[in-house]
């Protein structure tokens, strides 16, 4: 049995069950995954993924090329810019004083990566080519091309340290 609606469509339990809001502006080779909300008014840029789980709430803008992995919550008001990673389980918040009915977004620029388990406090800005890391409780903007982690998330080497740790990883230095 399928049920139709002018917004979502919701299938038995043996199928896949996703919500995808009205006025939502989905680029081209955009992929959603199972069980994921897309709210109202939201904007999605050309090839970007969003995994299983995922909440993003109305009037959201989200780039092209990102990928945002699985149980992230991504509330109104959040902008994030092309070429940004989003871990499993990551947190952006839009509320500084709960239950305010004065809202501020979380802003991700251009190649950011925000690591698994991060939260990030309403109205902070993530610099571009940025890395917040895992589980990093991010309270203050993080500027460009710097990695921050800790509780709170502090600045604790530069991009290119990064790029270096990365590198020796990778080829099993």
């Amino acid at each position: 049995m399928e049920v139709t609606g002018p917004s979502f469509r919701l299938f038995c339990m043996s199928e896949v069950v996703r919500h995808i809001g009205r006025n939502v502006k989905i680029g081209r080779d955009v992929r959603i995954w199972n069980f994921t909300y897309i709210g109202s008014d939201t904007e999605i840029g050309d090839e970007t993924k969003i995994g299983s789980l995922v909440h993003v709430d109305y009037g959201v803008r989200i780039g092209c090329r990102c990928k945002i992995e699985g149980s992230a919550y991504i509330p109104p008001l959040t902008v994030i810019g092309d070429d940004v990673f989003v871990g499993p389980g990551v947190v952006f918040t839009n509320d500084p004083y709960p239950m305010s009915p004065k809202m501020v977004g979380v802003i991700v620029e251009d190649g950011a990566v925000i690591c698994a388990g991060a939260m990030l406090k309403a109205g902070v800005r993530v610099g571009a080519k940025a890395v917040v890391g895992m589980g990093a409780v991010v309270t203050k903007d993080v500027p460009p091309e710097v990695v921050v982690f800790g509780n709170p998330a502090r600045v604790k080497y530069s991009l290119d340290e990064y790029l270096e740790k990365k590198r020796e990883w990778e080829e099993g230095s």
